[in-house]
């Protein structure tokens, strides 16, 4: 396990938001768990939260997304989202303490998007957190832990 310290602070904020959203995915670092969650930092504190395309794999067709409420606060490692497929439901583990800001609302009637692209369009949240993330991988390193996985 390693800690990965938000460092994007040494960007003033009046030169981030003059950024255009092409420069700002520049500055953005996604994140992975073992538990197959991804947490995409979209600036520091914030970020936006899904499904990898291995765990919806696992899954097979998604029918129903439980999403939290916005406010909601929710510890690192407990349930923020239920997801129920064909196959079976799952769940969606926070990977940091946070808080609920936002849910992706087309996944309450129609799940294509998580189904198409559960790592872009089929976001499931975005949360507030503080601190640092811990335990999370980068890409090469979850790549890694899905071969081992088997």
């Amino acid at each position: 396990m390693f800690a990965v310290s938000l460092v994007r602070s040494s960007l003033s904020s009046s030169l981030r938001s003059s950024l255009t959203s092409a420069q700002r995915r520049l500055f953005s670092t996604t994140y992975y768990a073992k538990t197959h969650e991804w947490l995409k930092v979209d600036k520091p504190g914030e970020g936006t939260l899904g499904i990898t395309s291995y765990a919806k794999e696992q899954l097979g067709e998604v029918v129903y997304v439980d999403l939290p409420d916005v406010g909601k606060s929710v510890q690192q490692k407990q349930t923020l989202v239920s997801i129920e497929s064909v196959k079976a439901v799952g769940e969606v583990y926070a990977p940091v303490d946070c808080e609920v800001v936002a849910v992706n609302d087309a996944l309450k009637d129609d799940q294509a998007g998580i189904n198409d692209d559960p790592e872009g369009g089929g976001w499931l949240a975005k949360i507030k957190f503080s601190g640092e993330i811990e335990g999370m991988l980068d890409r090469a390193a979850y790549d890694k832990h899905l071969e081992a996985e088997g």
